[in-house]
């Protein structure tokens, strides 16, 4: 009988401390100025709202661990030809279609790597690599600026407003591309170099009329290659194999036809030759530059 006593005392007092623990818990957890932290909750709220999600099965990691190939040294000694070439990359040609890919097309890869890259790129306003400019320049060529006549319809007052109009993309259809093609005497093989790449723009006056084309600025490609080849190209033929902007200009998977080469008088093919005959002489060059590998070959 004892015995039976001293066990409902002892559960009698061990409910007491479990209820006063669970009290003073509730009250720790509703009373002011108890509970979490004001910012811990906000935090908690902000990450529910914008939840974490990956777009795609897998995460893709090949572009970030992917190591740039460099060149090899080249020696004046062992460089026996040369020919410098300017080509140009029309956007319209159905295998340049990446490079106005409407998510990313290549006019904004460059002046994205540009704007990340201030201290590490350098462009210029001339292929010769003379005159170099900052972003804030190509920025200020970029946006145009039109001066409307607005009427008060209330007053028929004339008024003038300055309207800045933001960069198209899709006014660059064209990349320019300055190369130089080496024979070298120590590997025996002829080799190409990419010296800049310049988007050419559509020159549009106030009036709407079109005035031309002019090179927005002149990339020095070497400096672009690092930050290039973590940008990737979109696929058309497979997703998960997607090349970088690195592999499509080393591995020369786009289309384009020469627009002049190296001569004494500067020339460009369209100041001597136009229409099909300017396409003929844009494939003489091309030939005479494989041939001229081809003739060094003795058999």
């Amino acid at each position: 009988m004892l015995t039976m006593k001293r066990s409902l005392l002892l559960l009698i007092i061990a409910t007491l401390f479990a209820g006063g623990n669970v009290f003073a818990q509730e009250d720790w957890g509703s009373g002011e100025g108890g509970g979490q932290p004001e910012d811990a909750t906000e935090q908690e709220n902000s990450e529910a709202t914008t939840p974490v999600v990956r777009d795609g099965l897998y995460d893709k990691i090949s572009v970030k661990e992917k190591q740039i190939l460099g060149y090899d040294h080249l020696r004046e000694a062992d460089i026996f030809w040369q020919k410098r070439v300017w080509r140009v990359i029309d956007t319209r040609q159905k295998m340049n279609l990446p490079f106005v890919h409407p998510e990313e097309p290549f006019i904004s890869v460059l002046l994205d790597v540009i704007e990340e890259n201030k201290d590490d790129v350098n462009i210029f306003m001339e292929d010769s690599f003379n005159e170099a400019i900052t972003i804030e320049d190509v920025e200020r060529s970029l946006n145009s600026v039109d001066t409307i006549t607005v009427i008060d319809p209330e007053t028929y007052e004339e008024t003038t407003k300055i309207v800045k109009n933001d960069f198209n993309w899709m006014s660059v259809t064209k990349f320019r591309v300055k190369e130089d093609w080496v024979f070298d005497e120590e590997t025996s093989q002829m080799l190409v170099r990419i010296l800049a790449i310049a988007p050419i723009m559509d020159v549009i006056d106030e009036n709407g009329n079109y005035r031309g084309q002019r090179a927005m600025f002149y990339a020095y490609y070497p400096d672009f290659r690092p930050h290039l080849m973590r940008k990737e190209v979109f696929n058309p033929m497979n997703d998960a194999q997607r090349l970088t902007w690195d592999d499509i200009f080393e591995m020369r998977l786009f289309g384009s036809f020469i627009m002049k080469e190296s001569n004494i008088q500067d020339r460009r093919i369209k100041d001597y030759s136009t229409g099909r005959d300017a396409l003929l002489e844009s494939e003489r060059i091309k030939e005479e530059i494989f041939e001229q590998e081809h003739n060094l070959w003795s058999y």
